[in-house]
């Protein structure tokens, strides 16, 4: 399992932080998100061997809102 975490921008309120989940849970190979509003990052624990960073960081880019990773 590898841990990531990213900055998120455009996160503005509690049902963007649940889309962001939602979104990332549904891809092959995600273990965990986790998301903290108040400081705009999630960390994501993925199998490296199934999803890239790329991957992930796509999926965030791809429903509105950008991410980078910290």
């Amino acid at each position: 399992m590898t841990t990531i975490t990213f900055q998120l921008e455009k996160l503005t309120c509690p049902s963007c932080m649940q889309k962001i989940t939602d979104s990332v849970n549904e891809l092959t190979g995600i273990e965990k998100i986790k998301i903290l509003f108040d400081r705009s990052k999630a960390r994501v624990v993925f199998e490296d061997n199934k999803i890239s960073e790329e991957e992930i960081l796509h999926k965030i880019e791809e429903i509105g809102y950008s991410a980078n990773k910290i």
